[in-house]
C-alpha cells in the first residue's frame, strides 16, 4: 500500500477565513486558498482544481499505461479537467467532471485511441474515487 498525505489549515470564518494547503512532497507548501480563491477567482488554489489536477494527471498516466496494450506509445498526451461546482438545496456539491484530452500517438487506429481512452477514464484510481460524480471526456487523437 501506498500513502500520500497533504495537510490543510484554515483560521477564522469561512468568508473572512484564510487556509494553507501544503503536500507531503513538497509540490505544494503552504499554498494560500479561502473563499476569494474559490469563488472569486482570487490568487491561490481551491479544492476544485485540486481534484481536476489530481484527476487529469490520474487519468493521463493510467491512459499511457493502457496503451501499452495496443503497443503504442505516446508522442503527447495533454488533459484538461474541468470541475463543477454547484450551489445546490444543502449547500454546494461536486456535480460533473469533464476530461478534454488531445493526444499525439503514432500508429494508432481511432477505435484503438477511444476504447483505450473510454477504458483509462474507467479505470484510472481517481476515476474511481469520484465514482459518484459524472465523469464526462472528449478525447482527440492528433497527428
Amino acid at each position: 500500500m501506498i500513502n500520500k498525505t497533504a495537510t490543510a489549515h484554515w483560521t477564522g470564518s469561512v468568508k473572512e477565513g484564510k487556509g494553507q494547503i501544503s503536500t507531503e512532497s513538497g509540490a505544494l507548501s503552504t499554498q494560500p486558498y479561502g473563499f476569494n480563491t474559490r469563488f472569486e477567482d482570487k490568487p491561490g488554489t481551491n479544492p476544485e482544481e485540486l481534484i481536476g489536477a489530481a484527476h487529469a494527471g490520474c487519468f493521463s498516466m493510467a491512459f499511457s499505461m493502457i496503451l501499452g496494450d495496443y503497443d503504442a506509445v505516446a508522442d503527447a498526451i495533454d488533459t484538461k479537467a474541468t470541475v463543477s461546482l454547484e450551489k445546490q438545496d444543502a449547500g454546494f456539491a461536486i456535480t460533473k467532471i469533464h476530461l478534454d484530452m488531445t493526444a499525439t500517438i503514432p500508429g494508432i487506429s481511432e477505435a484503438d485511441f477511444q476504447e483505450a481512452a473510454k477504458t483509462a477514464k474507467e479505470n484510472c484510481p481517481v476515476s474511481k474515487v469520484l465514482a459518484g460524480a459524472d465523469i464526462t471526456m472528449d478525447a482527440k487523437l492528433v497527428g
